[in-house]
């Protein structure tokens, strides 16, 4: 095996004879580097040394990637790796197998830093703020849009701007005792009711998440977030307290005098006619709700963890009837004339009966707001929606209408496995009755007849 100094000019003319399949070219300078040349004239420089009686060769790399001499302290040259493969020869190391190890290890960094780097970018993805919009957007997707909207407003006040570096952290790291922090400082602020709604609707939060990779009905948005338990669990519910309030007949009749004919008061004048509906549902009602006929109104009750909203229907009486006649009217003109103005054709059971101009629903917190007004107007202690659909069950039971039909009317929490399973019987002629009698009672209260005392 003929060796000789390797040089650049000397590199550069070596070639391989055409009757070979490869040819070297030994260094004398570095023991066991060598040149080797193949028949399409690629030239690599090489290492080949003994290890434990066995011969073994390892490629350095291509002569024109490498120089025989370090180009620069940081980078060795083919002389500089042919004795460091050399060294580890002698001390009884495979220069191959701590290739294929470093390789590895190279491989393994590489992943370890995507890792951490993907890590990162998931944590400013996946943070409390975030499962906040996301549960949100899920009730919103659910046609909750009033649960979602008392959700967003309680996260955005209570977590996203009183508490920014917690909401900034991911959902999954986040502990009981920032959740406890946060709940406490509503708390201690005097808002009872909100401290206890922002622990529901945060903890109903995790446990979607954490729910999500097994439950199909969930978004699949969710499972991203990785939460596997809800720091929640370890803050002690908040009871909310039942609300007394209750009118009055001497107030009730004040407050239906107070009412005119506006749009919004006409909600509340319905509301109350149709024994205390929630504005809520009376708001998304569209004309093909109504059967003119029967004179029966469907409306949809989504409230509380109902799937599919429950079909609520109520057989009007003769008043309330007649101003849903006149609202539908109403609702048909303001389509013809946007039709007209839009050039379109108009549109027909789909219109929504309560709406400002016929293109979009009334916002739910305008009918509260007009019976704030009211209540401010007529002095005396404070009374709000919730109280009036109290007091309307208060009075139906002192009429004697029964406890069954009083949950029919106003769509208490039907649930167990009777409601729910077997009795599908809507009892509308048992609701016309109780309405009807329940019309000509605050027609009475309307009009004097009945004298101004405590409801019983």
């Amino acid at each position: 095996m003929a060796r000789i100094k390797l040089t650049a000019g000397r590199i550069r003319d070596f070639a391989c004879p055409p009757d070979k399949k490869q040819d070297f070219l030994w260094d004398t300078e570095a023991p066991g580097l060598g040149v080797r040349a193949m028949p399409t004239g690629q030239k690599s420089f090489i290492f080949q040394g003994s290890l434990q009686g066995d011969d073994l060769r390892v490629t350095i790399g291509d002569v024109r990637a490498w120089t025989l001499e370090a180009p620069c302290p940081d980078r060795p040259g083919a002389r500089e790796e042919a004795r460091r493969l050399r060294t580890l020869v002698d001390q009884g190391i495979d220069p191959r197998e701590r290739k294929k190890e470093l390789a590895e290890a190279r491989a393994a960094a590489k992943a370890a830093k995507e890792t951490a780097a993907r890590v990162a970018a998931e944590k400013q993805l996946y943070t409390l703020r975030a499962l906040c919009d996301a549960y949100t957007a899920s009730l919103t997707s659910k046609g909750k849009t009033r649960s979602a909207a008392a959700a967003r407003s309680s996260f955005k006040c209570h977590v996203v701007e009183a508490h920014q570096e917690i909401a900034a952290l991911p959902a999954r790291e986040v502990t009981a005792l920032q959740i406890a922090t946060m709940v406490r400082k509503v708390r201690e602020a005097g808002k009872e009711r909100a401290a206890g709604v922002l622990r529901a609707y945060l903890s109903a939060a995790f446990n979607a998440a954490k729910r999500a990779p097994f439950d199909a009905s969930l978004p699949a948005d969710l499972i991203a977030f990785a939460v596997e338990h809800n720091p929640v669990d370890a803050i002690p519910a908040i009871a909310t307290r039942a609300g007394k309030r209750t009118l009055s007949a001497d107030e009730l009749k004040r407050y239906i005098k107070s009412l005119g004919n506006s749009l919004i008061d006409q909600i509340l004048w319905l509301a109350l006619y149709a024994g205390g509906q929630r504005t809520a549902q009376l708001l998304r009602a569209q004309v093909r709700d109504y059967d003119h006929d029967t004179q029966t109104l469907r409306l949809l009750d989504g409230k509380g963890k109902r799937r599919e909203p429950r079909e609520h229907l109520l057989p009007l009486g003769p008043r309330a009837a007649e101003m849903i006649d006149s609202l539908i009217d109403r609702a048909r003109r303001m389509e013809l004339a946007n039709a007209a103005t839009e050039d379109r054709e108009p549109r027909n059971g789909n219109l929504l009966i309560f709406s400002s101009h016929g293109k979009a629903p009334i916002s739910i917190s305008t009918p509260g707001k007009r019976l704030a007004e009211i209540s401010a107007a007529l002095g005396g202690e404070s009374f709000d929606i919730r109280d009036i659909r109290r007091t309307v069950e208060t009075m139906l039971a002192s009429m004697g209408v029964s406890k069954d039909i009083r949950a029919q009317l106003l769509s208490h929490g039907l649930s167990g496995v009777q409601a729910v399973h077997y009795d599908r019987h809507h009892y509308i002629d048992e609701k016309r009755t109780a309405l009807i009698a329940w019309e000509n009672r605050l027609e009475s209260l309307k009009h004097d007849k009945i004298s101004a005392r405590p409801m019983a």
